[in-house]
């Protein structure tokens, strides 16, 4: 089965799979969902038509296995859940593309020399439960049995109780990175879509990513004293002037250091027309790929919204939610990744990533590596989400060719 057959053959089943589980307004592959549920199943029986053993570990990550010469395995994988109103391609790609290799080595083609894995890691989204990366982070040890008992969603459904539907508990996460162990691991290999629009712009179909930004993400509380709407700007202690002020500066502090600083959300109190919020709560997700970076950009976050709830007469106070050191992925990967580029394209572009992946958390336990198709205008998490066909074509070629050489080196 040559290379062009097969990428073509993995765009085929990626139609497929957005004909099954999208809607007018975009993909519903939310996990722990019954679409969710439609996707997986779809993946199984793909996959046991080429003669794959699937297996449901105890973190519900979905694994085929082709067997090779040797025990030592590669895996290849991403995730099949979505946002809601999603893209076609956010986490299917690499799931699909994975399912490509398998069809190469499958029932249908020539036994690799190492064992192959495809997976599909559980709620890498984490838009039900807001807690991403569930599936991978279970196997790298970082998503313990007390996160999961402690989730719920916005109807105030518990994250245990979910999990009945699938014959799980919170407790049987912790198992998964032990069965995760047992297993010969030599490589872990993840084709995503970019969800940023540097490829584009750089007139590139495909990269190498050598990595992914660390993250620093906390709210931060300042609070005044509502009054009415009717009082003099100069004489108020307004907390949203204060913390709308913070968040300009966090927006040069991002450009000055090549980083990312984000306010995604923003809650004021008492909400109403006539009255001047006293108390304001925002959300700030700060990330470098240089640790040092961060450190530096988060320090001057607090600096700036100190100065702000100063200028406005308002205090401030902050509250870590997440942290994530910035990620490196393996030099031996990354040089065979940019090859592959290379051979496929003519040039051996590399890149980091801004937005996290389950890479990340597998490579803490073996080596790893990304790969990422262009995204058309940057677009990721909506129904417009896109990589014209060519490009996407190019970019599945070039990960083929670095699948075949890891599993058969």
């Amino acid at each position: 089965m040559d290379i062009e057959y097969t990428a073509a053959g993995v765009i085929a089943d990626l139609q497929e799979l957005a004909a099954l589980t999208s809607d007018e307004k975009g993909a519903q592959r939310v996990a722990w969902t019954p679409v969710w549920d439609t996707a997986e199943t779809w993946f199984k029986e793909k996959m046991t038509a080429e003669g794959a053993t699937v297996t449901v570990d105890s973190a519900h990550n979905v694994w085929a296995k082709f067997a090779g010469e040797t025990e030592e395995a590669v895996i290849i994988g991403s995730h099949l859940d979505s946002v809601p109103d999603g893209g076609w391609l956010d986490g299917a790609l690499g799931v699909v593309a994975g399912m490509g290799i398998g069809k190469r080595y499958g029932i249908h083609g020539v036994k690799p020399k190492k064992t192959i894995y495809i997976v599909c890691w559980a709620d890498e989204e984490g838009a039900r439960f807001s807690q991403s990366c569930m599936g991978s982070a279970a196997i790298s040890g970082m998503f313990t049995a007390e996160k999961a008992k402690n989730l719920t969603d916005n109807e105030g459904v518990r994250f245990q109780e979910a999990l009945q539907r699938y014959g799980l508990q919170a407790e049987d996460f912790s198992k998964a990175r032990a069965e995760f162990l047992e297993k010969p691991i030599a490589a872990y290999l993840e084709l995503h879509i970019e969800q940023a629009p540097v490829l584009e712009q750089a007139h590139k179909s495909v990269a190498c990513v050598y990595g992914v930004t660390g993250c620093y993400r906390q709210y931060l509380t300042f609070t005044g004293q509502q009054s009415h709407s009717g009082s003099p700007i100069a004489m108020r202690h307004d907390a949203f002037l204060a913390a709308a002020q913070a968040s300009l500066a966090f927006r040069e502090i991002g450009i000055r250091h090549e980083g990312y600083c984000t306010v995604g959300k923003v809650a004021v109190e008492p909400d109403v027309v006539t009255i001047f919020p006293g108390r304001c709560i925002i959300s700030l997700d700060q990330r470098s790929i240089e640790g040092a970076t961060l450190d530096i950009m988060v320090a001057e976050a607090k600096q700036a919204a100190e100065q702000a709830a100063a200028d406005n007469g308002v205090t401030v106070s902050f509250e870590e939610i997440w942290y994530t050191p910035p990620t490196v992925f393996d030099a031996s990967l990354t040089a065979l990744c940019q090859q592959a580029v290379e051979a496929e394209t003519g040039e051996a572009a590399t890149m980091y990533s801004g937005p996290l992946h389950d890479a990340v958390e597998i490579s803490k336990v073996v080596p790893s590596v990304m790969m990422f198709a262009m995204s058309h205008n940057g677009l990721s998490h909506c129904k417009e989400e896109d990589t014209p066909l060519p490009v996407l074509k190019q970019a599945i070629r070039a990960f083929l060719r670095l699948a075949d050489t890891v599993v058969n080196i």
